[in-house]
């Protein structure tokens, strides 16, 4: 049985990481609804960008474009995939890391994928750090993003993720990130973002209906100069949103699941010092009890 000095050292130390564990708690909630505030004038945006491909998508208006002059549309084979993937770059946030790669090995054993034709673009240390370990290329690692990220710090970023699309270092390109559903629940998102084919722009544009009522366009377009050069200005933009939209989504899963981690953290803290409590407090009964026994055993020797 352990001693007296040792069970007070471990609630000692126990009640130390409680403290720490509820600060980090408090400190990921305010971060939480920090973000939130933060998303809602960036949703506002990317909905309007999203309605608006969405009306030219009704335009038919890549139906009369060539798509060989169209970067993010047109097709070519597929020697290489890459896959965006958003993790966070320091842990204590539970199974938020673990299931993202859970997600992006899925989505490579679905296409038959391996680090011979897979590139990894990776926004965040954890993502970075296991497929390197597994030697995968990667093309891409931005580690250090801010609790709430601003498009301008990531600007770079996403032009860097076009740029090297248009380079041919990947053919295709999946966006693999966590969606923040609630404060104690997030579920795993996985979208191909290039090429843009029609049938993909439709599946993505679900939101571009609910855009305000006066919000309105013609179902037909005059293009100045031409449809070409408006769709070459269009398109990386919705491109650049959908990945912002992720990360700001992400980076809100993160902070819950973050508050959620410390928040358990702490309940078994509290849960361990009531057993040590318990181990003390009979510890010490038996050490009294012995004492007590002791004493007397002496009393009746000397009688």
């Amino acid at each position: 049985m352990a001693s007296l000095q040792d069970i007070k050292r471990r609630i000692g130390s126990t009640k130390k990481t409680r403290q720490i564990t509820a600060a980090m708690q408090l400190v990921s909630t305010a971060k939480l609804s920090k973000i939130q505030n933060s998303a809602t004038g960036y949703h506002e945006y990317a909905n309007r960008l999203k309605a608006v491909v969405g009306h030219l998508i009704e335009a038919h208006v890549l139906d009369n474009v060539d798509s060989a002059h169209l970067p993010m549309v047109a097709k070519r084979p597929v020697k290489k995939t890459g896959i965006l993937l958003v993790t966070s770059d320091r842990g204590l946030v539970g199974s938020y890391n673990a299931n993202i790669i859970k997600e992006t090995n899925a989505l490579m054993e679905k296409h038959n994928l391996t680090k011979e034709n897979t590139v990894i673009l990776a926004i965040g240390g954890n993502g970075a750090d296991f497929y390197k370990q597994r030697g995968f290329s990667i093309a891409l690692e931005h580690r250090g993003i801010s609790d709430v990220p601003t498009f301008n710090e990531i600007r770079q970023l996403l032009k860097t993720v076009i740029s090297l699309y248009e380079a041919e270092a990947f053919d295709s390109l999946h966006l693999v990130y966590n969606h923040f559903v609630n404060r104690l629940e997030s579920e795993q998102r996985n979208t191909q973002l290039l090429p843009l084919t029609k049938d993909i722009l439709e599946d993505m544009d679900d939101s571009h209906e609910h855009v305000a009522a006066d919000f309105e366009v013609q179902s037909a377009y005059d293009s100045e100069p031409n449809s070409t050069a408006v769709l070459n200005v269009v398109l990386p933009q919705y491109i650049q949103s959908l990945v912002f939209e992720a990360v700001l989504d992400a980076k809100t899963a993160e902070h819950a699941a973050s508050s959620t981690a410390m928040s358990s953290a702490t309940d078994s803290a509290d849960d361990l010092i009531g057993t040590l409590g318990l181990q003390y407090n009979r510890a010490r009964q038996a050490q009294i009890t012995t004492e007590i026994t002791e004493i007397t055993g002496g009393l009746v020797a000397l009688e």
